[in-house]
């Protein structure tokens, strides 16, 4: 398999809203919008709150720890780019503060229900919200390189 941060594929559109959250991946930190009316967390970044419609929302560090709901194993990946690292798994993690993300899911054999923590991992040239397993024997880690 060919290391992720030499694939030529598209970054994620980043917008004056979505760039709190982009920045801070960059930096290895998890951040999600907390809403001030309802104190419920927020993914994806919005201007509203899905729960209360409050426009009261604000960046705060998150946990980064999460639960594997549901994922796929990629084998022929919607962007040519891709094909280098395929196979490849993405899944939704259920993030301890509440939301559900989409995401890249590092590691071997995954498995629905398993715990998962935030690992920061340079794809194309860029750092993206990666998770990886987590196992007794490990702790989560992304690759920066």
């Amino acid at each position: 398999m060919t290391n992720l941060t030499d694939i030529n594929v598209p970054g994620p559109t980043t917008i004056p809203l979505t760039e709190p959250f982009w920045d801070a991946a960059a930096e290895g930190r998890f951040i999600l919008q907390l809403c001030g009316g309802c104190q419920q967390h927020v993914f994806y970044p919005r201007e509203i709150c899905p729960h209360c419609w409050s426009g009261d929302l604000h960046w705060v560090p998150a946990s980064g720890q999460g639960t594997l709901k549901s994922f796929t194993i990629v084998h022929r990946p919607g962007h040519p780019g891709w094909m280098a690292v395929t196979p490849y798994t993405v899944g939704l993690v259920a993030l301890a503060e509440g939301p559900t993300m989409l995401s890249h899911i590092l590691g071997d054999a995954p498995q629905v229900g398993q715990a998962v923590g935030f690992a920061p991992t340079n794809i194309g040239g860029r750092v993206l919200p990666c998770f990886r397993i987590i196992t007794s024997q490990t702790t989560p880690k992304g690759d920066l390189a």
